[in-house]
């Protein structure tokens, strides 16, 4: 048993993050300005992958390419079950804003849904219209496939929001409720450790 309790403090530590989530506006932003996020998926024998890969935000969905013999494409054939990960590092929005998305993917071959994922893709705001075009024109193969990631729980978080409240000026209206992860598990572990 521990000499004293430790009482986690959100202005003095990192354990409790959770009711630090980015507001609905940020996140958008955030969706709909990153070019790139991390697709993690599981492999047969249980091990977590993940790739960088190009990502358009349309539709309430992440959408991907690739071809159809990269490994993820059977892993994501056999369970469809994923996460997307971004971060606002390298964007206007400035470091310290991060999504996680688990998400379940659906595959698409028709012609509808190629032609207008790779001009979407291709033809981002601010690209070049020849090369945009020349991009939209490689990704047309055959074993090119346009993945739909579509998300079914969200985990977000906000560094500015923690760094004001660590300077004990984040007003309480600015927190989001605290989850589970802070709420129940928080408080079980310190109890397993000894130190509730």
């Amino acid at each position: 048993m521990a000499d004293e309790a430790y009482a986690p403090d959100p202005t003095k530590d990192h354990e409790t993050v959770s009711i630090y989530p980015l507001d609905d506006d940020v996140k958008e932003e955030l969706l709909n300005t990153v070019g790139e996020a991390v697709l993690n998926w599981s492999t047969k024998d249980g091990w977590p992958v993940g790739v960088m890969h190009a990502v358009v935000w349309a539709k309430g969905s992440f959408w991907m390419t690739a071809a159809a013999h990269r490994h993820r494409m059977a892993a994501l054939r056999r369970d469809p079950r994923c996460s997307v990960v971004l971060t606002s590092t390298g964007t206007h929005l400035g470091p310290g804003k991060t999504i996680t998305a688990k998400c379940r993917c659906v595959m698409y071959e028709d012609r509808e849904t190629k032609d207008w994922f790779y001009h979407a893709l291709a033809f981002r705001p601010g690209a070049d219209p020849e090369q945009a075009a020349a991009f939209e024109k490689s990704l047309d193969s055959p074993l090119r496939v346009v993945m739909e990631l579509v998300p079914e729980k969200w985990i977000t978080f906000d560094g500015a929001k923690m760094g004001m409240a660590t300077a004990g000026v984040l007003p309480d209206e600015q927190k989001g409720p605290m989850l589970s992860s802070d709420a129940v598990r928080l408080e079980k572990e310190l109890k397993a450790r000894g130190l509730a």
